[in-house]
């Protein structure tokens, strides 16, 4: 048996070692707190899927004065890029710098740490609560007595779409992120994105990076694209934390983006939005993802300019088209694949033929077909629930998990996308960064050190 004060002095196992795991890494370290990183493959380590991207085209959707790893100085990315605090500022760095960037400061950190900190290439599978001290058990046999457990899963595969599902590995790529997306182009004509936010974005800039001359049909309920950040900026007037709900708050947002545009509208609640969120009931919430979602993740999660003027060229010159339907049925047939989609508004259904259909609808949220052990394992235990949206797991306002009864456990903790059901807004690097700094002071019993703006 492990005693109170031996319990303590174990490191807390944080599961996952991109974005959201290695920034609490970092800033537990910087406490004095121990710690121990599990990262399954060592080449996602410290970049996660986003920032471990090899293709210089996907550049980041925040400027480069606010991609600093700490809240607490703003300038740090800027100058470990050497950037100016002026023009250079407001440039969109491609993602894999930023994922040397963010593998340089955990470097650095686990360097000051010492026998603080422990980095383990291999997977965690299970967990016992049983005793004082959880215990992790790895694929290899390996078991690790911590302090407690961070789940820093990351966002989830795609949710698999069963219209396409039968189609073969030939014309089907239900990953986008997979190394082997875009290969084998040669001979391709047509091809067919199914959703069409950020990630179809990137897919779109990598086929023709990749040499893809043909067509790219985008397709999704509503038709809608990502829009793009303004060139410089952003300049925000500082607002107070809205007490409007529902359709006045939604009235309030339009008439201010009447007054200062709606950039600087959408950007003034960024400080409130959790809040915003949380004071919501979950029919309010529910009501909110049902009917407004799209429209907030377009104005919300924009572009770099550069990338929106490519894709408008794309666009301009006839290769790329947006269309808003919902898809009915896909067929191979002699080598292609017959596509049949309902266009939004209209009863009748539309046909194409493409040669290849990639799935950008967005990351799946069913904890039943999430394709991680430790994930079954905790869910088999009964430990870890869906949020009431399905978004994620089921945690409260520090990041600890509920269990399938819905009590708090203080043993075992959330961040990231992961935990978007309780505040919503932890998908982007101010949010999840913000996140992390948080949870690494309650951790580490350290006091409250400043705030952090836009």
């Amino acid at each position: 048996m492990t005693s109170g004060n031996a319990a303590h002095d174990l490191p807390i196992a944080i599961v996952g070692g991109g974005f959201s795991g290695t920034l609490l890494a970092i800033n537990l370290l910087r406490y004095g707190v121990k710690v121990a990183l599990i990262e399954k493959s060592s080449a996602q380590l410290a970049k996660g899927v986003a920032f471990g991207t090899r293709r210089p085209e996907h550049l980041l959707n925040v400027r480069a004065s606010n991609m600093s790893a700490f809240p607490d100085d703003a300038g740090h990315f800027l100058r470990w890029m050497n950037f100016s605090a002026t023009d250079e500022a407001n440039r969109f760095v491609p993602r894999l710098t930023y994922g040397v960037y963010l593998r340089d400061v955990l470097v650095e950190a686990l360097g000051k740490a010492g026998s603080n900190a422990q980095v383990i290439n291999g997977e965690a599978v299970s967990v016992d609560f049983a005793g004082e001290a959880p215990r992790l058990h790895l694929a290899d046999g390996e078991v690790l007595d911590c302090r407690s457990v961070a789940l820093a899963l990351g966002n989830f595969p795609p949710v698999p779409h069963p219209v396409l599902e039968a189609l073969p590995d030939s014309l089907y790529r239900p990953d986008p992120w997979d190394a082997k997306a875009v290969e084998g182009l040669a001979g391709l004509d047509h091809v067919l994105v199914v959703g069409s936010g950020l990630t179809a974005a990137d897919v779109v800039l990598s086929l023709g990076s990749a040499g893809f001359a043909g067509k790219m049909t985008v397709l999704s309920r509503r038709g809608l694209k990502p829009l793009s950040h303004a060139p410089s900026g952003p300049v925000v007037t500082p607002i107070s934390d809205p007490d409007k709900r529902g359709s006045a708050l939604v009235r309030e947002v339009r008439e201010r983006a009447r007054d200062v545009g709606w950039r600087a509208a959408v950007d003034a609640l960024r400080p409130h939005t959790q809040n915003i969120w949380r004071r919501h009931s979950v029919e309010a919430q529910a009501s909110f993802l049902r009917h407004l979602r799209p429209y907030w993740d377009i104005h919300r999660h924009r572009l770099a300019p550069s990338v929106a003027e490519r894709l408008e060229a794309l666009e301009t010159s006839g290769r790329l088209r947006y269309v808003a339907g919902r898809l009915s049925s896909a067929e191979a047939v002699a080598g292609r694949v017959l596509v049949s989609y309902r266009l939004r508004g209209e009863d009748g259904a539309a046909m194409i033929e493409v040669d290849r259909v990639y799935n950008c609808a967005g990351p799946d949220c069913d904890l039943s077909r999430v394709d991680a052990p430790i994930v079954q394992d905790l869910l088999a235990q009964g430990l870890i629930r869906s949020d009431a949206h399905a978004l994620g797991l089921d945690v409260d306002h520090l990041g600890r998990v509920r269990d399938a009864g819905g009590a708090v456990q203080d043993r075992l903790i959330a961040v990231g996308p992961i935990t978007k059901g309780e505040a919503w807004e932890t998908v982007a690097v101010p949010d999840i960064r913000r996140q992390v700094w948080g949870l690494a002071r309650f951790l580490a019993d350290a006091h409250w050190v400043g705030g952090e703006g836009l």
